[in-house]
């Protein structure tokens, strides 16, 4: 497997809190790797230290071979990693095609303006708003504000997508369509790096899951593995019951 994102000794520290320490791990392409831990684990720390929102105290991340430790985030994502935020930001005054033509534009591939809006139109039908190109992307749902986030991030054309809680405050049915979505985008050859909390659906995702606590790797290894591990139990899982419905939801995880 060719590494794509390999993330070496990461250490951040807010005062004497220890938010990520000594953390190492991979993504390989086309690869979808999970990362779980209990809130407060530094989840979205490290999706920070990736995109260069935050500067680590120390260790690198590696992007095909190359360090981007610490680059600004329009830098990232012009090396071609794009991500998605848990509370959703669109440009609410702007439109939805609006907010995934400037997407385009600025992202991995610079496009011109009006590659930029076809890049934007296919994305919007992938993800299923090519209904709402026109709405003032203020005025979607949060299912589709949703949606539009993780929009915007294709539109920039990575090959490493980090979602964020892609998944949180969504009703069945939507949780549903959004897991079917990021399946296609997997297909498409876009590697996935996702934080997320509902058990069932990372580990029916995932090729790999990341467990985090207290900022430090916990343990690492395909979805059965990681739900069957007694430190993970104790530490985030806690209930047999989830851990249970987790393990016959991660039999699907190897189809992908």
């Amino acid at each position: 497997m060719t590494v794509l994102l390999e993330v070496k000794d990461l250490c951040r520290h807010f005062g004497g809190l220890h938010a990520v320490s000594e953390l190492s791990f991979t993504v390989g392409a086309n690869e979808l790797v999970g990362l779980i831990g209990p809130n407060g684990a530094g989840k979205s720390t490290i999706f920070n230290l990736i995109n260069g929102v935050l500067r680590p105290d120390r260790g690198r991340v590696v992007f095909r071979g190359f360090d981007i430790t610490g680059q600004p985030p329009h830098r990232v994502v012009r090396h071609g990693i794009a991500r998605t935020h848990q509370i959703v930001q669109p440009l609410a005054d702007m439109t939805v095609l609006e907010n995934c033509t400037v997407s385009a534009c600025f992202g991995a591939e610079n496009l011109p303006l009006g590659r930029a809006r076809e890049v934007a139109c296919d994305v919007l039908a992938l993800v299923g708003l090519e209904d709402r190109g026109e709405v003032p992307a203020g005025q979607l749902t949060i299912a589709c504000k949703k949606r539009l986030e993780l929009a915007r991030a294709l539109c920039a054309r990575p090959a490493l997508l980090l979602l964020d809680e892609v998944l949180a405050g969504l009703n069945p049915t939507e949780v549903e369509h959004m897991i079917g979505v990021i399946r296609d985008i997997h297909k498409r050859g876009v590697a996935i790096l996702m934080i997320e909390h509902l058990m069932q659906a990372i580990m029916n995702l995932s090729h790999r899951v990341v467990v985090l606590n207290y900022g430090k790797k916990l343990a690492e290894g395909t979805p059965t593995e990681v739900v069957n591990d007694a430190g993970v139990i104790t530490a985030y899982l806690g209930d047999t019951t989830i851990v249970q419905k987790a393990v016959r939801g991660s039999s699907a995880g190897s189809d992908m």
